[in-house]
């Protein structure tokens, strides 16, 4: 830790706590960015100073220990596709992906989040971890499974992995209309239970941690564990794309979670 990292804020979970692994939940806090983007930034696609996100990701991948240049966040497309990497991408030839795994030391798995869900996954036997940006289409269609797939081709063990979902949008704040519930119900009726009215009429709101939490639990994990981190109520730690549009500000921050092999 140096002067540039020790102001950097982040959340870890004891889950993924273990030798060889490192991992961070970051907030907004620790960072050089200003305005709206204040400070810590982590969003290439945003329109905040490149220098500013550049240094702040410096700043993450240090807290981290590994490169700046080995933190990989991948160009991220609210898909079911994940990515099993062996070494470092350019940052102009970033993969069109939502989940990251990998079995190679000093690599960083990055994703990027700002109410979507942002698990981190760690098979600490095996030495293979995994990130996924799981917003609702990427839960729905299945991001989630994917990425463990992914692990699994690396050498994981379902029955080993411990899965934890960092910042998200919580369930007092996700209001959603009547053609957003329709999209899960006919995925599969039994959905319906993770919304429940709003006080505006044809509105609910949907649980999303509670659907990841549904869908890892089910897959054969040896642990879930959700921080419970309201990304929409708590302004001070965290970006919000949903309260960025309720206050119509021109854009927004983005949060990283990120894992690697130390």
């Amino acid at each position: 830790m140096n002067d540039r990292t020790a102001a950097v804020e982040c959340i870890r979970s004891p889950a993924l706590q273990t030798p060889g692994i490192a991992h961070a939940f970051f907030t907004r806090q620790g960072g050089v960015s200003t305005g709206v983007y204040a400070s810590l930034n982590g969003g290439v696609g945003s329109h905040d100073n490149p220098a500013d996100v550049a240094e702040n990701r410096a700043r993450m991948a240090g807290v981290l220990g590994i490169s700046a240049h080995n933190l990989m966040v991948p160009y991220q497309i609210h898909s079911a596709e994940a990515l099993a990497i062996d070494i470092p991408w350019g940052e102009d030839k970033r993969p069109r992906c939502d989940g990251l795994a990998t079995a190679t030391r000093g690599i960083g798995l990055g994703v990027t989040g700002a109410d979507c869900g942002m698990i981190l996954f760690a098979d600490a036997g095996a030495q293979v971890i995994g990130a996924c940006h799981a917003g609702w289409k990427g839960a729905l269609t299945g991001i989630l499974e994917e990425t463990i797939v992914a692990m699994e081709k690396l050498g994981a063990s379902r029955p080993a992995i411990h899965a934890v979902l960092g910042p998200a949008i919580g369930p007092q704040s996700y209001e959603v209309g009547a053609e957003f519930v329709d999209r899960f119900t006919d995925a599969q009726a039994g959905y319906s239970r993770f919304f429940t009215p709003s006080k505006r009429e044809g509105h609910s709101m949907f649980d999303l941690p509670a659907f990841v939490a549904m869908r890892l639990n089910g897959a054969g994990l040896a642990s879930f564990i959700d921080l419970a981190l309201d990304t929409y109520a708590d302004e001070s730690r965290f970006f919000s794309y949903r309260r960025s549009v309720h206050r119509r500000e021109a854009d927004y921050g983005r949060l990283i979670s990120a894992i690697a092999l130390v």
